[in-house]
């Protein structure tokens, strides 16, 4: 009996969606190496939200740039949900990114010519998701974010805080088990700033995915679970 209420006491551990280890990036500029990233790495855990926290021009960019797999690093580990991405040609890791991974920038990037409910669908349609599909889905996510009353406008229609609840909702789309976000909210004022990252979290506490969060604003850090950093390079 009392091992089994210690089996109950003792959580399940996580499984780990983004592992990184050893990585490193280096540049070619004027001829010269610029070591951007020089080493040490960090697991993400299903479920779990981590803040990278480090100086302006440490390598936070381009750490998140190598785990979304936008770049390649020049050495090192990247595993995604136990798969080595390090080692996979440009068709896999462009799969993977977009079946397993979501991203939100400091500016919401959202496509000027397309509604809102277009930019959440676009990412659906590239995985090759039916049109009504996928138009229903992102009616839900614009509702889950709070931005369906501008499903119908164009991004230059809409305010700071409600492009970047869109550009949440576009994330979101391929249901990701990983969320990178790089200062999320850096560009908007105050009262934005928070309603949004109170959303962001939300959404994803309830939908127990992975969130890598970069940011200066260390507020924000101490609302996640664990807090790394970068120095000179180095994860630590």
């Amino acid at each position: 009996m009392a091992n089994i209420l210690n089996s109950l006491k003792t959580p399940k551990p996580r499984d780990v969606a983004l592992s990184v280890r050893d990585i490193k990036k280096t540049f070619i500029e004027g001829g010269q190496p610029l070591h951007i990233l020089r080493g040490g790495g960090f697991d993400l855990h299903q479920g779990e939200v981590v803040a990278l926290v480090g100086a302006s021009g440490s390598g936070k960019s381009t750490l998140l740039q190598c785990a979304g797999l936008l770049d390649r690093p020049t050495s090192g580990s990247i595993m995604i949900s136990g798969r080595a991405a390090h080692t996979m040609d440009d068709m896999a890791r462009t799969i993977t990114r977009r079946k397993k991974i979501g991203f939100v920038y400091q500016r919401h990037n959202l496509l000027s010519d397309f509604t809102a409910l277009e930019n959440v669908m676009l990412p659906m349609l590239a995985d090759g998701v039916d049109t009504s599909a996928a138009a229903a889905r992102a009616m839900r996510l614009l509702r889950a974010v709070g931005a369906a009353h501008r499903a119908s406008h164009l991004p230059g229609e809409m305010s700071g805080g409600e492009q970047q609840r869109v550009a949440v909702a576009r994330a979101l789309a391929n249901n990701p088990e990983i969320l990178l976000a790089d200062e999320p909210t850096g560009s908007l004022d105050p009262a934005h700033a928070a309603a949004v990252f109170d959303m962001l979290l939300d959404l994803v506490r309830k939908n127990k995915m992975a969130l890598l969060l970069v940011t200066h604003d260390m507020t924000l850090a101490a609302r996640a679970d664990r807090t790394i950093t970068i120095e000179n390079g180095v994860v630590k």
